[in-house]
C-alpha cells in the first residue's frame, strides 16, 4: 500500500494512541511486524509544542520512515502551522485527528467532535493540505463513523476530504458516542471505501487474525489499523501478516522471547521517558503483557508497588523466568491458577 510517494511492507498499521504510542511502543510494533505506525496526537497549540510532553510525543529519534505525526486542535491556522512545525522537525506524513472520543478532547471541539461541524472539519483539511503540499507531505485523515446514530457523516465527509486532497482515510467503526462500548460495526468502512478512490483503512476490534480476514473481505480495505489488541500483545502484527499470507496460524511466542521483547520495550521506554516517570507510565505496559497469564493480577499489584527501573526490571524477568518453567511457550489466557509464579 502506498501513502503518497511511500511503499509501506504491509497493511498493517498501529493506531494513534495518547499516552500508548510513543517511539519505543512504535518500534518494538514494527519489529513484530507491524508496516507502519502513527504517532500519538500532538497538539496544534503553539505555546505547548517545547512542553516535555509534546517533545518526548514527537521524539522519532532512530525510528524507520515514513514518520507519521497525528496533530489534533480545532484552528485552520494553527493546525497548518502545527503541520510545518512537524514537517521541519522530520514528520513525512502529517496525519490529522478527527477520530479521537475523549471527553477533554470533544470538550474543545477537536478530535470527534469535528464532525460535528463540517465546514470546520474541511477548512481544516484544506488548511493543512495546503501547508503540506508543497514541501511533498501527504496528509492522512483518522475519523469515526460520526457522532453519534442519529448523526452518521463519515462518507459525506470522506468524500469531502479526498475531493480536498486527503492522501489516505482510515475510519474507525464506532461513533464518539459510543467510545470504545459495544461492538465495532463496519457496514459503514464497507460504504467508505466503495465511494472513495484513495486507500482506506478499517480500524476498531480487530484483535484477531481470523478478525482481520473478515474485516478485510467485509470492507474492501487497503489495510487495517490495530489499536487496544497491540496492547500487552505486540506480535499480534507477525501473527496477522503470516495468516493474511499463509492461511496458517502462528504458534504462540516462547515465554522467554516475549520475556526479551518486553525487557527491551522498558529500556527504550525509559531512556525516552526518564526513570521517574518511565517508571510509573511503563506499569501500564507492564500490565498489560501479564494480565491474561498465570498469576498475573498477582504480579501486576505487587509491580505497581515498585519505584526504581532496576526493579522493575528484575521483577519482570523472575516472572517471565518462573512461568517458562512451566509454560515453554506462551501460554492462552487462563484462570490465575498458578499465582505462585509471581510470589
Amino acid at each position: 500500500m502506498n501513502i503518497g510517494p511511500y511503499v509501506l511492507p504491509n497493511a498493517l498499521v498501529v493506531a494513534p494512541m495518547a499516552g500508548v504510542t510513543d517511539r519505543p511502543f512504535r518500534q518494538l510494533c514494527r519489529r513484530l511486524g507491524a508496516g507502519h505506525a502513527v504517532s500519538e496526537m500532538v497538539t496544534s497549540k503553539r505555546e505547548l509544542w517545547t512542553s516535555l510532553k509534546t517533545s518526548r510525543r514527537a521524539n522519532h529519534e532512530g525510528e524507520p520512515g515514513p514518520i507519521a505525526v497525528q496533530i489534533a486542535g480545532v484552528d485552520p491556522a494553527e493546525m497548518a502551522d502545527a503541520a510545518r512545525y512537524n514537517i521541519d522537525r522530520g514528520a513525512q506524513i502529517i496525519d490529522i485527528n478527527m477520530g479521537c472520543p475523549a471527553k477533554k478532547v470533544c470538550n474543545v471541539w477537536a478530535g470527534s467532535a469535528l464532525m460535528r461541524n463540517e465546514p470546520l472539519a474541511l477548512a481544516i483539511v484544506d488548511a493543512v493540505v495546503a501547508a503540506c503540499a508543497p514541501r511533498g507531505v501527504p496528509v492522512t485523515l483518522k475519523m469515526r463513523t460520526g457522532w453519534c446514530d442519529s448523526e452518521r457523516n463519515a462518507l459525506r465527509l470522506a468524500r469531502a476530504a479526498e475531493a480536498a486532497g486527503i492522501a489516505l482515510l482510515t475510519v474507525h467503526g464506532r461513533t464518539r458516542a459510543q467510545g470504545y462500548r459495544g461492538r465495532a460495526e463496519h457496514d459503514t468502512v464497507a460504504a467508505v471505501k466503495a465511494a472513495l478512490k484513495i486507500p482506506v483503512v478499517a480500524n476498531g476490534d480487530i484483535d484477531s487474525p481470523e478478525q482481520a480476514r473478515a474485516v478485510l473481505r467485509h470492507t474492501g480495505a487497503d489495510a487495517l489499523m490495530i489499536g487496544r489488541a497491540a496492547q500487552g500483545r505486540p506480535w499480534i502484527f507477525r501473527e496477522i501478516a503470516h495468516f493474511l499470507a499463509t492461511g496458517e496460524t502462528l504458534p504462540p511466542p516462547a515465554t522467554r522471547e516475549v520475556a526479551g521483547w518486553l525487557s527491551g520495550h522498558l529500556h527504550d521506554h525509559y531512556a525516552l521517558h526518564g526513570e521517574f516517570s518511565g517508571v510509573r507510565s511503563a506499569r501500564k505496559h507492564i500490565g498489560w503483557a501479564v494480565r491474561a497469564l498465570p498469576g498475573g493480577e498477582a504480579f501486576r499489584a505487587a509491580m505497581n508497588t515498585l519505584e526504581s527501573a532496576e526493579s522493575q526490571l528484575r521483577a519482570v524477568q523472575t516472572f517471565f523466568d518462573r512461568l517458562a518453567e512451566v509454560h515453554p511457550q506462551l501460554p492462552p489466557p487462563a484462570n490465575d491458577d498458578l499465582a505462585e509464579i509471581s510470589a
